[in-house]
């Protein structure tokens, strides 16, 4: 890259994946003034993508994980810009948490589709699950697609959509009609 391009997000360079994260995240802790430190795991899967995992931690993880993780996704969505801009490659996948926080909310989104499911299975009537990110909606869906008996989808405009949850719809005549 050229020009004000360059500048802004350097020249394309061969670099691994890995230093690029720790450069970048060192240098967005130290510009933010926060009181952070991060650990950094890497690994290859078959197909030779970059598996990148960081875990945070600090006196200011509180910053990171309030508001539902708004800064927390802020670092992982600018350090993934970054790495794309600087290697000009899309094979790795980085992957992001504070102590456990997202490990937590994703076991509490699970507890709390569990329990309108078995609503929607002990009343027959549909549910809707509060207004969700596209990440968490993900977590949900997949999580309630394992049972049959229900089916889900994502309902409004916007970024933040509810999940209505409701029976799935059962062909009885098919279910107890018997082959000779």
């Amino acid at each position: 890259m050229v020009g004000i391009f360059g500048k802004i997000f350097g020249k394309k360079k061969e670099n691994s994946t890995e230093v690029l994260v720790n450069e970048q995240l060192t240098q967005l802790i130290k510009l933010g003034k926060f009181d952070l430190s991060f650990n950094i795991k890497a690994t290859k899967t078959n197909d030779d993508m970059d598996e990148i995992f960081v875990n945070l931690s600090g006196n200011d993880k509180n910053l990171l994980t309030d508001k539902d993780g708004m800064l927390l996704e802020s670092f992982h969505s600018f350090l993934k810009r970054v790495v794309r801009n600087k290697t000009g490659s899309e094979n790795f996948l980085l992957k992001m948490d504070c102590d456990g926080f997202k490990e937590d909310t994703e076991k509490a989104l699970v507890e709390e589709a569990e329990d309108l499911k078995n609503k929607v299975l002990a009343q027959g009537k549909s549910f809707y699950f509060k207004p969700l990110s596209p990440k968490d909606r993900k977590t949900v869906h997949q999580y309630l697609s394992t049972d049959e008996r229900v089916k889900s989808r994502s309902v409004g405009d916007g970024l933040f959509k509810k999940i209505k949850i409701y029976p799935a719809k059962t062909d009885t005549f098919q279910k107890n009609q018997t082959i000779e």
